[in-house]
């Protein structure tokens, strides 16, 4: 693949909360990740939902939301409110199953959640000589709403900037390019090549370094190094290791969208990112069953 032509800088990351909410890749609308703060009442449910509902049947008394979220300190008005925003988004429906007041995991919402599965417990990262997936796409004025959203979520999926109708993203990313492509109706404007053969060397983590925002991904994974260093190393109950393990997706699940797994060959010495991922398993690996066992006393108690 050849690096020539006039990179363009690539799109800086912001805050998640600051970000606009894509449009959605199924009916109805569904908010997706990127769209409430890490550590907020709306991003602690939205991360409770997507470890838990599913597994519990995809429905959820609101006690036993409302229980969880207390444990994970948030106040029951706050936790309310953010039931009735999640609601909003379009990630829950209320029902009521037997006369208990209830949520359940709205339609459309599925795939969103099992894209997400992959993402957060599955980080990829690119070989060196793995092949690249090139978005090039030309999209009139009359439609740049819809220009505009490809472009969001074309950075929310980890793909950078090579100039502005060339985007560029590892191979394996293809699937979700696609499907970003097909959601927003624009098959007609884009076109996908396959390329191989980046140069080596100082020369092309420099153009990697035009192409994507390896600054602002490099806060991201150092953010939850700093936040995650503390937490317990064991498990010492399960409502410890529920709060250790929510709290860690929950920090973690952003980075694997806006990390797209670089070859280590292309990025700077002292990248956080293997150090950031190591921590996140052995979080993971400390609290996740203790924490699945605590949802379902949880739920026992409160009759789901």
């Amino acid at each position: 693949m050849s690096a020539a032509g006039h990179a363009g800088a690539p799109v800086r990351l912001e805050e998640p909360a600051h970000l606009e909410a894509p449009a959605p890749l199924e009916e109805p609308r569904v908010a997706d990740d990127m769209v409430s703060r890490p550590g907020s009442a709306v991003s602690l449910l939205r991360t409770v939902v997507g470890l838990y509902l599913r597994e519990a049947g995809g429905w959820m008394p609101a006690e036993a939301f409302l229980a969880l979220l207390g444990t994970l300190g948030v106040p029951v008005p706050q936790a309310r409110t953010a039931l009735s925003r999640v609601k909003g988004r379009g990630l829950l429906t209320a029902e009521a199953r037997d006369g208990v007041a209830g949520f359940a995991l709205a339609p459309g919402a599925a795939a969103m959640l099992a894209r997400g599965d992959r993402r957060i417990h599955e980080p990829r990262s690119m070989a060196a000589d793995g092949e690249w997936c090139l978005i090039v796409f030309s999209i009139p004025e009359t439609m740049r709403d819809a220009r505009h959203q490809l472009r969001k979520q074309l950075m929310w999926i980890g793909c950078g900037t090579v100039e502005a109708g060339v985007w560029i993203c590892p191979e394996f990313l293809r699937g979700e390019v696609e499907d970003v492509v097909a959601g927003l109706g624009l098959a007609g404007h884009v076109v996908l090549f396959t390329a191989r053969g980046l140069p080596a060397g100082a020369a092309a983590a420099g153009q990697v370094g035009q192409w994507w925002d390896l600054a602002g991904i490099a806060r991201l994974h150092q953010a939850f190094i700093d936040g995650q260093t503390g937490a317990p190393s064991q498990s010492g109950g399960p409502a410890e290791s529920f709060a250790a393990y929510v709290r860690c997706i929950d920090a973690w699940r952003v980075i694997p969208y806006l990390d797209p797994g670089l070859p280590p060959e292309l990025l700077p010495a002292d990248w956080p990112g293997p150090e950031c991922i190591a921590l996140f398993c052995r979080i993971r690996e400390a609290h996740a069953e203790a924490a699945a066992e605590f949802v379902r006393q949880a739920l026992a108690t409160a009759g789901g």
